[in-house]
This record gives C-alpha cells, sequence and structure tokens, in this order.
C-alpha cells in the first residue's frame, strides 16, 4: 500500500476514555439511616469514580502533532503516496466509506449502499453533505474524482487501486476511454459502480485515499496548485485547512459544514512538519508537541522505562529495492546472495521496537483461505532469521564474483532518517564482511528520494510498505510488470497472470491460491529484499483521547479529542 516514512487486530482506538468499573457487590443491612448513608457512600464513590475516569474535555481543543515528513509530498489524493499525507487526507476529506475503530468501512458521505446479488454491481446512496465552501458534493463529483485519477496524464501510482471497476485499466492504459469505466452519477445523489469481479474490500478501498473526491471547478481552475495553498483546498472531511506555512507547520481547524461535524470534539490540529527524530522527541519532552510519530530509536529503551513509548501492530513490510537494470542486479544468484547476507535478527535488535525479521515479503495478520489461518503462516519461510554465509558466498561466486572480487560498488539509497541510516550502515557492514563487496550510502530527502527511485537513479534502496486493506492483494498488486509503485524494473508475465486471475475471481479459493504462487515467483526472483515486519513506535500524551490508529497506518482524529489536565 502506502510507502512508509518511517491475532492480530484491525485499528486501536488510543487512549479511549471508556474502561470498565468494578462491580460493587455489597450486601445492605440495618436501618433506613445506614442504608441511606451507605447509598449516598456508594454515589459519592460513583461520582467520584466517574469524574476520573470520564474526565472533561479541555477547553482548548488543540492537538499539536508530528507526522515525521519536512514537507508533504502532495495532498492531491490522486497522486499521493505517503503514510504521513494519507493521514492529513483522510482528516480532510472522507469518502463513500470511513474505516470505524475496528477497520470495518462505515458510511461516509454514503449513508447507504445496495449490493447485486453477482456481488458486481454498488449502487450508493450519497446522504445530504456539503464540501466547506458550502458547494453540495454529488455523485458527478466522485465520478469525476476517480475518472481523473485513472486518467493517463494524472500518472496517479495508485490508479490500479480503482481497477477492479470496469473499464478502468484499459482506460489508465491508454487503450479505453473514459466513457467506458462503469463508474456512473445515475443522479445527484446515486452513484453506480460496476466492477470486474465481486470483491470483498471493495468497500474499505472506498475510503481509501486515491479514491477521495475533490472539488472539480477548483481543479479545474488552478490543475497544478490547487493543493498547495488553504486558500484553493475545498475538502469535505472533519476538518479544513487553514493553514500551510511549507516546510514548517500545517494547520486544520474543524469544519463546521462538515456532515457530522457534531461529533468531532477537536477544533485545531497543528501538524509541524519535522523530520528530525531528536527534534521530534525534544519537543514532546518540553510539551511543545502532543503526539510524534518518529522517535528516534536509540531512545526506546529508555522512554519505555518511563512509560512514553507506546507501540502498536502495523501490517508493513520494510524492505530493499534492488533494480535488475543495473548490473550485476541483474542476476538472480547476487540477488539472493545479497539477501542471505542480511541477518535480519540483529536488524530487528538494533531497531529495537519489536520488529519481526521477514522470512518472506506478506506480513503476518492477514487471513488466510481456512477460518482462524493466517496467509504468512500458511505459505511458510522463504527466508532465514539470521545470515547464511556460507551459500550467499557460493552464491557470489557461481556468479563470478568470488569473495567479492570484482564487484562493483553498490551505493545504498534512503530518505533522511536516522533508523534508515543505521540499518543501512549495519547491512553495509554485513556485505563487507560476509561478501567482501563495498558499499557507499546515500541519503535524499524524502521527495528527491522518491523521483530518485521512481526514475531508477539508484541500484540499491530501502522501502516499505504498508497495507492498504487486510488482503495479501494490497502487498502483491504492486509488482505487476510496469506497476506505478514497481520501481525495481523488474518484470514477470507469470506474475502478471498470476494478479489478473486475484481481481478477476470471485472465488476465495482460487484467489487465495494464486497469491501464494505470485509471492513464490516474487520470492524466488528477488527483485526485492524483505528485512523485518513492522511495529509502530510512537509518543502519546496521556489527555490524547480517542485517536483511532489503524494497522494501515491511517490515524483518524475525528473523534479525538484533548482531556483536561
Amino acid at each position: 500500500m502506502y510507502h512508509d516514512k518511517v491475532k492480530l487486530e484491525n485499528a486501536f482506538r488510543v487512549g479511549g476514555s471508556f474502561r470498565s468499573l468494578p462491580f460493587l457487590n455489597m450486601k445492605i443491612g440495618g436501618n433506613l439511616m445506614r442504608r441511606t448513608t451507605l447509598v449516598l457512600v456508594c454515589l459519592m464513590v460513583a461520582t467520584a469514580l466517574a469524574a476520573s475516569v470520564f474526565a472533561a474535555p479541555a477547553k482548548d481543543q488543540t492537538l499539536t502533532m508530528n507526522l515525521g515528513v519536512a514537507e508533504p509530498e502532495t495532498l492531491d489524493p490522486a497522486k499521493s503516496t505517503g503514510v504521513a499525507e494519507s493521514t492529513i487526507l483522510l482528516n480532510l476529506h472522507e469518502g463513500l466509506t470511513r474505516l470505524d475503530k475496528d477497520g470495518n468501512p462505515a458510511p461516509g458521505i454514503a449513508e447507504k449502499w445496495d449490493i447485486s446479488k453477482d456481488g458486481k454491481t454498488y449502487t450508493f446512496h450519497l446522504r445530504n453533505a456539503k464540501w466547506n465552501n458550502g458547494d453540495p458534493i454529488t455523485a458527478q463529483d466522485f465520478e469525476w474524482s476517480w475518472k481523473r485519477a485513472l486518467a493517463p496524464e494524472t500518472m496517479a501510482e495508485y490508479a490500479y487501486q480503482l481497477w477492479y471497476i470496469k473499464g478502468a485499466q484499459a482506460y489508465t492504459e491508454g487503450t479505453g476511454k473514459a466513457a467506458d469505466v462503469a463508474v456512473k452519477a445515475i443522479n445527484d445523489r446515486t452513484l453506480q459502480v460496476e466492477l470486474n469481479a465481486p470483491t470483498g474490500y471493495w468497500l474499505s478501498l472506498c475510503a481509501f485515499p486515491t479514491l477521495l473526491p475533490v472539488h472539480p471547478k477548483t481543479v479545474e481552475a488552478n490543475p497544478d496548485k490547487w493543493f498547495m495553498s488553504p486558500k484553493t483546498y475545498i475538502s469535505a472531511g472533519p476538518f479544513k485547512m487553514t493553514e500551510w506555512k511549507h516546510n514548517s507547520q500545517l494547520v486544520l481547524e474543524k469544519n463546521p459544514l462538515y456532515w457530522d461535524a457534531k461529533n468531532v470534539k477537536l477544533n485545531k490540529v497543528v501538524i509541524t512538519l519535522i523530520d528530525s527524530q531528536i527534534t521530534e522527541l525534544t519537543m514532546f519532552e518540553t510539551g511543545e508537541l502532543d503526539y510524534g510519530d518518529n522517535p528516534p530509536p536509540a531512545e526506546f529503551p529508555r522512554l519505555q522505562k518511563e512509560k512514553k513509548l507506546a507501540i502498536s501492530p502495523y501490517l508493513g513490510c520494510y524492505y530493499y529495492l534492488l533494480n535488475v537494470n543495473v548490473k550485476p542486479l541483474s542476476d538472480v544468484r547476487v540477488r539472493h546472495a545479497l539477501s542471505m547476507a542480511i541477518d535480519r535478527t540483529t536488524i530487528t535488535q538494533i531497531t529495537a521496537g519489536g520488529q519481526k525479521p521477514a522470512t518472506a515479503y506478506v506480513p503476518f495478520g492477514i487471513p488466510d483461505l481456512k477460518s482462524g489461518t493466517d496467509f504468512r503462516t500458511a505459505g511458510g519461510a522463504y527466508l532465514k532469521e539470521t545470515a547464511q554465509v556460507a551459500e550467499a558466498k557460493k552464491l557470489l561466486a557461481d556468479a563470478g564474483y568470488a569473495d567479492g572480487k570484482g564487484f562493483p560498488t553498490l551505493s545504498i539509497l534512503y530518505n533522511t532518517n536516522e533508523m534508515h541510516k543505521t540499518i543501512a550502515e549495519a547491512i553495509q557492514e554485513m556485505w563487507k564482511k560476509n561478501l567482501g563487496i563495498n558499499v557507499t550510502l546515500t541519503n535524499q530527502e524524502w521527495g528527491v528520494y522518491l523521483e530518485s527511485r521512481n526514475t531508477g537513479d539508484y541500484s540499491v534502496a530501502r522501502a516499505g510498505w504498508i497495507g492498504d486493506y487486510v488482503d495479501p492483494m494490497t502487498f502483491l498488486d504492486m509488482w505487476v510488470t510496469g506497476g506505478g509503485n514497481n520501481d525495481t524494473n523488474w518484470g514477470s508475465p507469470k506474475y502478471d497472470e498470476l494478479i489478473k486471475t486475484v481481481m478477476n475471481s470471485g472465488v476465495q479459493a482460487e484467489r487465495v491460491k494464486a497469491m501464494h504462487a505470485a509471492e513464490d515467483i516474487l520470492m524466488k526472483e528477488m527483485p526485492i529484499i524483505p528485512i523485518y515486519f513492522y511495529t509502530r513506535p510512537y509518543l502519546m500524551k496521556p489527555w490524547v483521547k480517542d485517536m483511532i490508529r489503524l494497522v494501515t497506518g491511517h490515524i483518524d482524529l475525528k473523534y479525538s479529542y484533548i482531556e483536561a489536565h
């Protein structure tokens, strides 16, 4: 799914204010006075307990948070790919659906929907909702927005999230027309969508950033810059943008025209734009931040001891991309040798956030075919947790580079971040010690780093992928030949066919079988090197309540509030 910039439940509501009170089992006897006194005492105790549990909201409902980026890559929903950006977007906008605290799709702009018997046609009925400029949100706005995201000229990396719609893929690839895409506004409040095949997670995708509606008139009037200023940023979610000091801070305020504004408690959200982990921690500890998403790993032991650090599940994999157009990475033996020379257990000890060594690509936490089974468990391990030095050296020798002789210097590209640097330094040392090859390190700011990846200007690059929804497809569909997020230049016709089978099949057994087969090809070809499965360490003040954190990395602030403190 989304690029990270840093029985498993689907989501967490963090810092929730609702707790169960202990049941008081009392035997009451004696006269009326004693009973009355006891009742009064009980009421006083209950009142005191209630006051402590259901503490009043603070007068100042301002949340100050940092998401670990110095500047959002883009806040155009069609073009955004980052986790931090997605959090901002999902609080500024709302899709047909909105994920609830358990990660399940709930009514959003659509108040209800009908599904055909064959599971392929969805008819959404929109509520009487408005953009933050007062214009009504219409079904035509959704149709226009989705076709814009699919248009070849938009070059949206996530266009494929809409390819489940009949005619969508052909339009993006230039072999079809917009008119052939089976999304249609029946009237102002009714949107009909026809899918290629039944898709169990379609309603979850309707909450995904790429499928968020944008205001057509605003985008048409200023197509390249509408999303860069509060003056032209029209949205329809719980919050609206009121300030954007680029590379400094972004301010969101409660949107009074949001259809469910009565349930939005925060008046303001100040998002500091800081990618320095040390600076974030300093601001958190000096009271300048209520929430930090990018704490420095070196401080984890102290922060955990002081109960300042929390760790939540995260449906994602940290891995290295290998540019197969660069020799000798074009040789699959070399790619496997590099993977085998990495001690994943050591890496997770360095990261110190509860991460697990990645012995495959698709992480744990996604159901397999049979109820109660896990896709990762069923698929098994392809990689070892510790380095397999002898096997790695043999593969490198078979490729013509015995003991690393004649092997060109590699460069590991990573976006500026202390953890990425530490991991890269560790792998640099492992490859030198275990294989005898030399490695240099290159760090770039987020936007430049993404451009280097997209243009293939790298040999090895760190990457991370966080699931968009709880299905293996969210990890596998990105590796199709020429896919918008496939920066490895690798491709496999057999892999592409398997992914097409998954997308077009309504039979779950067939889908799961094809997804296991696709991962098998990916791990045998090794255009990527899985390193660890994510967790998500974060900093949060105890007075921040009812923040919803999904395992997909998205943070929903709709119900959040600041408790009096």
